[in-house]
């Protein structure tokens, strides 16, 4: 089972390594996402006294990065049913959880690998961390979120055969969710049903967790970021193993 994972992590990570247009547009869109609303909205954020928008945008922008480049690795399991590799790959006698695995990993580690990429932009266009010493801890909330959302993107994969379809789908899901997780904006005083909207996106504690170890500042509880979103990551990679095991081939 250790040798299927490997494998399949492996290959996640040459595949990517491979696709440079894929890279080269995330890291295009952060960047856009940074300057454009980093330089923009700085005045008016100063002026409203919430400080430097640049040091509260940077945790948004790089879960952002591992949002987007997490959830579409599961067009992978799509083009793979298409042509035919899916097939020989859930034919052979090793566990399809083990495969299962293998992805999330795989897709996780490519998600924060992105994110280090845009944490290293942020760098230069003027973010600095509060302290050093709780790196670490946002690279567990990267591999939190990025966990989270690969298991998911492959989940929805598992069920669906149009490679046209599964885009528009991401895209349906995952605008939501960028934009109710308060990477952009603060949390506090908005109206209901924002409010209610925010709390149930899991994206928002993966968001505010990261902020936390970057800069100190948080809505919610530490603890209750770390327990919502590995709660929900290992809820997801259940659904999404039995998910995809029920591939039919």
């Amino acid at each position: 089972m250790i040798k299927v994972v490997y494998v399949m992590w492996l290959r996640q990570l040459k595949r990517y390594w491979r696709s440079k247009s894929r890279l080269i547009g995330s890291i295009g869109q952060s960047v856009l996402f940074l300057v454009a609303f980093g330089f923009g909205f700085s005045p008016v954020f100063a002026k409203a006294g919430e400080g430097d928008y640049m040091q509260f945008l940077a945790p948004g922008i790089i879960s952002m990065s591992i949002l987007f480049t997490s959830m579409f690795t599961g067009i992978e399991v799509v083009w793979d049913r298409k042509f035919g590799f899916l097939k020989e790959t859930l034919v052979a006698p090793i566990p399809r959880y083990a495969i299962m695995l293998g992805r999330t990993l795989g897709g996780a580690t490519i998600g924060i690998l992105q994110g280090l990429v845009v944490f290293g932009i942020t760098l230069v266009l003027g973010f600095r961390p509060m302290n050093w010493l709780f790196f670490p801890a946002a690279l567990f909330f990267m591999f939190l979120m990025a966990t989270l959302l690969t298991a998911f993107g492959t989940a929805i994969a598992s069920k669906i055969e149009d490679m046209q379809a599964f885009p528009m789908i991401m895209n349906f899901i995952i605008m939501p969710m960028f934009f109710l997780s308060g990477a952009l904006f603060p949390l506090e005083d908005l109206p209901a049903f924002m409010d209610v909207a925010i709390k149930l996106n899991p994206l928002t504690y993966g968001v505010d967790g990261l902020r936390w170890a970057l800069t100190g500042a948080n809505t919610f509880n530490v603890i209750l970021d770390v327990g919502v979103v590995l709660l929900l990551a290992l809820i997801v990679n259940l659904v999404g193993s039995k998910l995809f095991s029920e591939i039919e081939i």
